[in-house]
């Protein structure tokens, strides 16, 4: 035996290599963990930073940095074994800190998954990697579910109450829908499908903005009628990233670099091309002109409508939901949502609930629907089939309307009575004289030197001023692009 042979074979007995160990799946887990994470950081923050009005860039980011944060915090504290750990109630699990080495370093399982074969035997799926592996992955998703409710409340919501709004919706809310749909409880045990989130993250995170957009308030009127874009190409920047990173997302959900990996990558993207193809065709059609910022939504939409679905159904079957997915939400957002007075009295500041709400149910449906019965044999544990298959079809459609809707009543529930008690101790909105200058008042700081729109410096009101490094980073003199002149401060 060489010296190379020796190696790998002291390699391979280590105490970092056990037996159970695959590597390649633990390998893609993490990779998958972190293309997800590339979502949120720096994915949305540079999509929120952009997509919004100048004055809110520097906010907009900062609320998803934070909750990208605070949420692995809580999460390795209390909230992942509340999600996916030992069993409290049919839909909670008892909460425990992830943090001790012996916890981490074993073979990853959730507890609460094993279906019953016979009387007195039980099978479940335990991946070939360690618990921190799974840890990890799945504070991945429920930190870019925070950031997606963001959305909704952006340009106007108290940054405090944000702050303090964080951690009470990932331990009351988030942990509630993926312990009930993954961690083994009772929606699980029924047969209910969400492959990688569809309800517990797209549905919920939806549902939960509207309903914070309605108690946080409106933004200022005239935020509301002109809120453009400071930066249409850097928002495409934040935008491919988040749709390159989804290839994690659903990817990643098998636990395995296997067969059903593989297909829920290539339906995420092929869903994905035709919701934006079908979005920007009814921009034409009923506009004239393809918008990029509608391109994006239909993006969206098309990723989150085959979450639910990514790796149990077929590519034609992903191309009939890119199509649903880029014209049902289209309408929602562009017809009935102007036609809905309630809809319009309710700010929601990215349309979330569109693009997240209406994709997310429509994708849980469509997988009632459209479910392969021999895709689901590669993942699921127990003999599903979609509706259009026959058999018990039927009744996994109506399972999936139940489950829809004890996701969306708990969201409201939950954030109505969150925010209210939040609201006792810290306004939800900031006040309008705050609301009248943006990052400036909130945080001190500005994303942008130059304005483009007509506005001119003033140093009494723009820049670093309120900053205490004010006197060491403020530039001496910068050039007005749109004049052409070099101006000194």
């Amino acid at each position: 035996m060489d010296a190379n042979q020796i190696a790998y074979t002291v390699n391979e007995r280590a105490p970092a290599v056990p037996q159970w160990l695959n590597k390649g799946d633990n390998a893609w887990q993490m990779t998958a963990s972190t293309l997800v994470g590339i979502q949120s950081m720096p994915g949305l923050v540079i999509l929120y930073a952009s997509i919004v009005k100048k004055k809110w860039a520097v906010n907009s980011a900062f609320m998803a940095l934070y909750a990208f944060a605070a949420v692995l915090i809580c999460w390795v504290l209390v909230c992942y074994r509340m999600a996916f750990g030992d069993e409290l109630l049919p839909f909670w699990g008892k909460g425990a800190p992830a943090l001790g080495q012996k916890y981490l370093v074993i073979r990853a399982r959730v507890p609460e998954s094993r279906h019953r074969v016979t009387t007195d035997r039980y099978e479940t799926t335990v991946p070939f990697f360690p618990m921190a592996s799974l840890v990890y992955f799945q504070f991945t998703f429920a930190a870019i579910t925070l950031i997606l409710l963001a959305g909704s409340v952006l340009g106007r919501m108290n940054i405090k109450a944000w702050m303090a709004f964080v951690p009470l919706w990932l331990i009351f809310s988030y942990t509630v829908g993926a312990f009930s749909l993954w961690g083994g409880g009772f929606l699980y045990h029924w047969g209910v499908i969400d492959y990688s989130g569809g309800y517990v993250i797209h549905l919920s995170s939806g549902i939960a903005g509207l309903t914070a957009a309605y108690w946080v308030g409106p933004r200022l009127k005239s935020d509301r009628e002109r809120f453009p874009p400071n930066n249409v190409l850097l928002m495409l920047a934040g935008a491919g990233l988040l749709w390159m990173g989804w290839s994690g997302f659903n990817g990643g959900a098998p636990y395995a670099a296997n067969i059903d990996s593989s297909i829920a990558v290539l339906n995420t993207n092929v869903c994905a091309a035709t919701s934006l193809l079908v979005w920007t065709s009814l921009d034409v059609v009923f506009f004239g002109k393809p918008s990029v910022i509608g391109a994006v939504q239909g993006m969206m939409t098309g990723l989150v409508c085959i979450t639910p679905g990514a790796g149990l159904v077929q590519p034609w079957a992903a191309i009939v939901m890119g199509l649903l997915s880029g014209s049902i939400p289209w309408v929602s957002m562009m017809i009935l949502h102007k036609k809905c007075s309630w809809l319009q009295q309710v700010d929601d500041t990215l349309g979330v609930f569109h693009t997240h709400e209406v994709a997310g149910l429509l994708g849980g449906l469509l997988t009632g629907l459209l479910a392969e019965p021999d895709l689901c044999r590669l993942i699921l544990p127990r003999e599903t089939r979609g509706a259009v298959y026959g058999g018990n079809g039927g009744v996994q459609f109506v399972k999936q309307i139940v489950a829809a809707l004890f996701v969306i009543a708990w969201n409201v529930a939950s954030t109505t009575i969150i925010l209210l008690v939040i609201r006792l101790f810290i306004p939800l909105r900031m006040p309008d004289n705050q609301l009248e200058i943006g990052d400036d008042a909130v945080h001190g700081e500005e994303a942008y030197a130059l304005w483009g729109d007509g506005e001119k410096y003033d140093p009494t009101k723009h820049g670093w001023h309120t900053s205490s490094y004010s006197e060491v980073t403020a530039p001496s003199r910068f050039v007005d692009g749109a004049r052409g002149v070099t101006i000194s401060l």
